[in-house]
Formats: structure tokens, C-alpha cells, sequence
């Protein structure tokens, strides 16, 4: 091995990122620092370094995307090199370069092939060039709206608006027809003027229903340019990845050799070094076409890994310090005939009965999934920003064939447990159960055509009303607008279990007792935020506790309900579904005129406020837009749910809002009096 050209890296990233790099470089003897903003000054990336510096405020400029501030870190702790991860500056020809001016080694490729590959429409011109296809659209330095709408013309819809900067599936929209291009052009632009520092756009034709494949490029500074075969990344939700898996079910031993020629020739072409990704969409004939080049690592490398047999941020290390790469094309070739399948689903901080919405909030419980890779950086008590990506964890799950790894992550995705913050855990598990894509049939459009909002919503609320559907049974009885009984009579048993756990100065036989027989109590509590209540009737237990699990036995079934408490709530797990319950027996009435329709617009999660559509005094229609807020990488629009007036506007553009916090106060317009021929005197 060659004498490495530094011994110290500062991991100019954070989480489960930075977790996954300290990894690989403690392991190989490199000393790793750690970086922190004001947010993560606890984060366990920081205690597994070596040491770790504050840069800054929570907000990613100030602090992740503070140039400065992580070069004044690299000098201050003495790092000789710094690994950018995936994400935040990973894929920035300024850090790259500034790295370099300082004397430190970017774990990376070229300032220069990080450039011509940064911008889409210029690595669409240098790929058509060299030969690579490319999806037909429009590229040129003309951003007006007239321009941008005849090129949209010009291609035929639907058309696909898209971020020339940056990715993640920020700043792009697919447009269906004319009418809508405009609202959607202003929209992607000013959500890549947000993410990426530059509101300029490209245009490409949509092509309808593709996979989503994407190759892994290596290349070292000796000429060596190698493939690791595709991933397929198709299963995706606003136009970010959520499942991805190599090799793909649909790419032929033909195809991958085809796609990853094109894929090595591309790289040689603008001299890269290091780690890269193509990305292509593949149709419905088989032909595929080249839509972006990611300069660095990518989030799902850990499929690559398992059937390869190799660890990538080894490799990126290796070459940054001056080595050829450890396999040729033929061992590469060779391990992944023999390397099996590999499935990765990303656990999300978000909602999917609610379009997807990001959560923050407090880890009130965690335990990743035992015999699969789950790479994270969550404990119990770690709180989920709104200033970062959703991710919260990815797990891995490789088996001999794809039938077997499919296998082996529905059951790690049943043994996830995750309390305190909402995710897409139980979503994750209907994907991977559904029938198209346990055929390997999944396209783009997988979620949008299976699982749309309206289905997304309906199977929550179906899962919700079996949980415990024999709850009642002589134990309970309950009835509510909100809930199915069973899952009611089952939360109600809980707290009652608490209620009777924490009142140990009465004995066990007097708890409940009346002169006939045991009365029932009524329940009064906050089920997933909305109000229930169910009467429970005392018996000589109400099962056995360990103090992370309740135990119960109803009319034969055995229930377990797993738990956390986080403040005045409780967070449980039931039958593979979270809930979150507060109870409110003995507590005051409240008057809370908000959940009466009464206008008032609140903000749904944490964020920033980017836009304002209206002003004080305005009319506004159902469903019209009010204002955006960014949370999570990602905007949201805010829209009108009744007709009316704004009377109080509560935010202005670049306000910081938490849940709850109101956003608009509309006065709803008043209601035209009834004719004399309604029928009613």
C-alpha cells in the first residue's frame, strides 16, 4: 500500500453521513474530524470522532454550506484532507477549488470535472458531444418565460422543468398541458433559486413511465475508469429516491455492458477521478438516455457494496491518496455475477397520508432492525431538525436472489421500531409488498399509479381501524369520529395500565371496586391529535409491563404495545402502526375554535416562509395558493381551504415557523341568503 499523503480528514458533512465516512477512515487509521452547527452540537457523528468544531448557526448557509468556516475548521484542527459526503458541498467547484488553494485534499474529483458536470445543461452539451444520448429538450442561456414557453411548445408535452443546477428532485416540475407551464416555471425557479443559489432551468421531454437507472463510475489518477454495474432507483416520491436496488430486475447482461461503456467513456472524456454516478431514464423499448452526472458518492452506494463486496468510501480514500484502483473491470464483473441482490428503502422523517409532509420532533424510541445494514445516526432523544434532509436511516437488505433480500427487508421493516417523530416506515413496507413491484415491474410513476395520496390516505386509515379490532371485548367499549373502536379501546387500556402503574397507594382490590361489581371508567385522551374516549372497566390487571412493552391478553388474541414517553405524551406501536396519545381525563376543557373551520391557517411543521401570495384585505378562492414554506430541502405550498378574506396575515417571507403557528387568518365569505323557492318557509 502506498505511503497515504494524509493522516487526519475533516468530514465536512453530518449524520448519518458523517457516521458512515468515520466508519471506513477509523477502520484504515486516519484521524477523523467532525463538523457541528448549533443544532447538532450533540449528534452522535460528533462523539465518535476525534474531535469535532462548531461552524456555525443551525441554517445550512451558515454553517454546512460556510465555505469559510469549514476551511478555518480544517486549519484550526489540523486536518490534512476533508471528505465533502453526499450532499450540501459535496458536488461544489468553489470548495473543491478553495480545499485545494488551502492545501488540504478534496476526497473527490477535479474542480473541473465537478464544473462541467454541475450544471445540467452544460453536461447535456459535453455528453451529446462524446456520444452519450440524451433526452431531447432545450439547454440555451434564454431564461424568459415567452422563451422558455415556446421551447416547451416546441418539445410537446407533458415537459419536464428542471434545476440546471443542484439536484434531489428540487426545482423540477412535470407539466402536463400549456395552461399549466407558467405557475410551474415560476415555482421550479424560485425553488432552485432557494436550494441552489441560481434560478436557471432546463427543459426536457417527459418520458412516460421510465426507470430510473443509474450506473457507478470509479476512476483513479493512473487512467483507470471502471463500472460497478446499475442500481435501479425508479421507486421515487417528488421526484426524490425512496427504493433502490442492484442489480436492476429489467437490465439485461447486454444493456448493463452497453450502459456501462457509455458510462466510463463519459468519464474519461472530462478526466474524472474518484466516485460518479450517471443517471438515466430508461424507456419502454429499452432505450436509455442520460439526464445528470453526480459528482460524488451517492446515497445509495450501500447496494453496490453489498453485491461487489467492496467498501466505496475505501476506495475514495485509496485514490485520494494516490493508489490505483484495488479491481480491474473483470474482478468487478466476476464478484457481481456471484453478488446476489441488494434492496434499500430510505426511512424518512415524513408523512405519506399527508403528501409526503416532512416531521420534526424528538426520537422518543429507536432500534434498528436486527440481520440487515441500517446505517443512521439516531438515538433516543435525538431531535429531527426541520433544517436538514428528511432522511433519517437507510436500510439494507442483501440476499442471495432478489426473492430473498425482498424477504429479508419486509421483516426488517416490521422490526423497525421508531417512536416520537412520524415516518414513512409503514409506507415503505407497502411498497415493497406490492404486487408490481415484487414483479420488478416498478416505473417512475410507481407511487403516483399504486399508492396516490388517495389511497395513501385510505390505507392508513383501514390499518388504523383493524389495529386491535377485538380491543372491546368485555375489557372496553368506546366510540368516536376519529377512530375505529378497537384502536380507541386499546389506547385507552394503555393509559389506564399507566394510570394504574402509577397509583401504587391503593391496593390492587380496591382499585375500581363497587358494592356490585367493577365500574367502568371513562377515558377521556388525544389520539393522534385528535380528541377520543372509551370506558375502561378495572380488572385484577391490565397486563403484564416491562417497562418498554405492555403485554396483553383480549378474547385469546395476544396484543403487544410498545412504548416511549416523551413529555405529557405517549408514543406506541400497535399492530405495525405509531400512534400518539395524551390523556386528557382529568384535564380542563379547552376551547380551540381552530379545528372548527373557523379560517384559520396554521402552519403544518417546521420551516421558512420563501413566498407570500396575498396581502391583508385580499379574496381568495378555495384552493388557492397563499404561501410557500421550506422545510426539509423541499417547498410547500400553502392553499386556501375556504373562500374568503384575508384578515390577518401572520408571516412575512424569511419568518422561521413551528407547527401551529399561524400563517393566515381568513374570514369567510358570508353566506347568500336562502330564495323563496328553496322550499324551506
Amino acid at each position: 500500500m502506498a505511503q497515504p499523503s494524509f493522516r487526519s480528514i475533516l468530514i465536512a458533512n453530518r449524520g448519518e453521513i458523517a457516521l458512515r465516512i468515520t466508519r471506513t477512515a477509523r477502520r484504515l487509521g486516519y484521524r477523523v474530524i467532525a463538523v457541528y452547527s448549533d443544532a447538532d452540537r450533540e449528534a452522535p457523528h460528533c462523539r465518535v470522532a476525534d474531535a469535532a468544531v462548531h461552524i456555525g448557526a443551525a441554517q445550512p448557509s451558515a454553517s454546512y454550506l460556510n465555505i469559510a468556516a469549514l476551511l478555518e475548521a480544517a486549519r484550526s484542527s489540523g486536518a490534512e484532507a476533508v471528505h465533502p459526503g453526499y450532499g450540501f458541498l459535496a458536488e461544489s467547484e468553489a470548495f473543491a477549488q478553495a480545499c485545494a488553494d488551502a492545501g488540504l485534499v478534496f476526497i473527490g474529483p477535479p474542480p473541473a470535472a465537478i464544473r462541467d458536470m454541475g450544471n445540467k445543461a452544460g453536461a447535456k452539451r459535453i455528453m451529446a458531444a462524446v456520444g452519450v444520448p440524451c433526452v431531447p429538450g432545450y439547454q440555451g442561456e434564454d431564461q424568459s418565460d415567452a422563451r422558455m414557453a415556446q421551447e416547451a411548445a416546441n418539445i410537446g408535452y407533458p415537459v419536464m422543468i428542471k434545476a440546471a443546477a443542484g439536484g434531489g428532485g428540487r426545482g423540477m416540475r412535470r407539466v402536463e398541458r400549456t395552461e399549466d407551464f407558467a405557475a410551474a416555471l415560476q415555482s421550479a425557479r424560485s425553488e432552485a433559486q432557494n436550494a441552489f443559489s441560481s434560478g436557471e432551468l432546463i427543459l426536457e421531454k417527459a418520458i412516460v413511465e421510465p426507470r430510473h437507472i443509474e450506473i457507478q463510475v470509479f476512476a483513479d489518477a493512473h487512467g483507470n475508469v471502471v463500472h460497478l454495474g446499475e442500481r435501479d432507483c425508479s421507486v421515487q416520491r417528488r421526484h426524490q429516491k425512496l427504493i433502490e436496488e442492484s442489480p436492476s430486475p429489467v437490465v439485461t447482461p447486454e444493456l448493463r455492458q452497453r450502459m456501462g461503456e457509455v458510462s466510463v467513456a463519459a468519464a474519461r472524456a472530462i478526466g474524472y477521478i474518484g466516485a460518479g454516478t450517471l443517471e438515466f431514464l430508461l424507456d419502454r423499448e429499452g432505450q436509455f438516455y442520460f439526464m445528470e452526472m453526480n459528482t460524488r458518492l451517492q446515497v445509495e452506494h450501500a447496494v453496490t457494496e453489498c453485491v461487489i463486496g467492496v467498501d466505496l468510501v475505501e476506495w475514495q480514500l485509496r485514490v485520494a491518496s494516490g493508489e490505483a484502483l484495488p479491481l480491474s473491470q473483470q474482478e468487478i464483473d466476476a464478484r457481481r455475477a456471484d453478488g446476489g441482490h441488494a434492496i434499500e428503502v430510505r426511512l424518512c422523517a415524513e408523512d405519506p397520508a399527508q403528501d409526503f409532509l416532512p416531521q420534526s420532533g424528538t426520537v422518543a424510541r429507536w432500534r434498528a432492525p436486527g440481520d440487515v445494514r441500517t446505517d443512521h445516526a439516531l438515538e433516543d432523544g435525538l431531535q429531527v431538525s426541520p433544517f436538514y434532509d428528511s432522511m433519517l436511516a437507510k436500510i439494507v437488505a442483501h440476499g442471495r436472489d432478489r426473492g430473498d433480500a425482498l424477504r429479508r427487508l419486509t421483516r426488517a421493516l416490521e422490526d423497525c421500531l421508531l417512536l416520537g417523530v412520524r415516518s414513512n416506515r409503514r409506507f415503505l413496507a407497502q411498497c415493497v409488498a406490492h404486487p408490481e413491484f415484487i414483479a420488478g415491474r416498478a416505473t417512475t410513476a410507481f407511487i403516483e399509479t399504486n399508492l396516490p395520496q388517495a389511497v395513501r390516505s385510505a390505507a392508513t386509515a383501514a390499518s388504523t381501524a383493524s389495529a386491535g379490532a377485538q380491543a372491546d371485548a368485555g375489557s372496553c367499549a368506546g366510540e368516536s369520529e376519529h377512530a375505529h373502536a378497537g384502536v380507541m379501546g386499546l389506547s385507552a387500556l394503555f393509559l389506564a395500565s399507566r394510570r394504574q402503574a402509577a397509583r401504587a397507594r391503593y391496593s390492587e382490590e380496591l382499585r375500581g371496586w363497587s358494592s356490585s361489581e367493577a365500574y367502568p371508567h371513562l377515558c377521556r385522551f388525544m389520539l393522534d391529535g385528535q380528541p377520543a374516549q372509551a370506558y375502561v372497566r378495572a380488572a385484577s390487571t391490565l397486563g403484564t409491563d416491562d417497562g418498554r412493552c405492555l403485554h396483553l391478553q383480549i378474547d385469546g388474541r395476544a396484543i403487544a404495545i410498545e412504548y416511549a414517553r416523551a413529555g405529557d405524551e405517549w408514543h406506541i406501536l400497535l399492530d405495525g402502526l405509531e400512534h400518539a396519545l395524551r390523556d386528557t381525563t382529568y384535564a380542563r376543557a379547552e376551547r380551540n375554535g381552530a379545528a372548527n373551520g373557523n379560517g384559520r391557517m396554521t402552519a403544518p411543521m417546521n420551516g421558512r416562509v420563501t413566498a407570500v401570495h396575498v396581502a391583508q384585505g385580499d379574496q381568495v378562492n378555495t384552493g388557492q395558493p397563499l404561501l410557500v414554506i421550506e422545510a426539509m430541502k423541499m417547498e410547500h405550498s400553502v392553499v386556501a381551504q375556504a373562500a374568503g378574506q384575508v384578515e390577518q396575515l401572520g408571516v412575512r417571507v424569511g419568518d422561521q415557523v413551528s407547527p401551529g403557528a399561524l400563517l393566515v387568518q381568513i374570514a369567510a365569505a358570508p353566506t347568500a341568503p336562502l330564495a323563496a323557492t328553496s322550499g324551506r318557509g
